[in-house]
């Protein structure tokens, strides 16, 4: 009758080794997220909605993109882009120009749709 009751426990010792592992591991650390959002998404809902000023609008973006650096996370693609609309909305080309060659910089697969959105933002 023993030997039956130490089949049994030999097979709960692995279980309960695997729960407590899965256990452990829930309860790890949670990743870094691959970009620092913000409020990106907001303000642009916010442009095409007519819901925010664009003033308001790059107020919110420069802050957000503060808190990047700060974190050490690097900005979402189409963010630079879509900040440097924004200043050329706001007549400010200069600004507007670099934010779009920002965009380029962090992200050489848009070079294409970048250089396009430059070669219409000098004209």
């Amino acid at each position: 009758m023993r030997t039956g009751y130490s089949k049994l426990t030999g097979m709960r010792l692995p279980l309960v080794a695997l729960m407590s592992s899965a256990l452990l591991g829930a309860c790890a650390a949670p990743q870094k997220p691959l970009y620092y959002w913000g409020s990106y998404q907001t303000q642009v809902y916010g442009y095409f909605t007519g819901k925010a000023g664009v003033e308001e609008q790059i107020q919110a973006l420069e802050a957000d993109k503060q808190k990047a650096r700060a974190e050490g996370l690097p900005l979402p693609p189409g963010y630079q882009a879509f900040l440097g609309m924004l200043y050329g909305v706001n007549g400010q080309a200069d600004l507007q120009v670099q934010g779009f060659e920002a965009e380029k910089a962090q992200f050489p697969e848009a070079t294409v749709y970048v250089d396009f959105l430059l070669k219409n933002a000098r004209k």
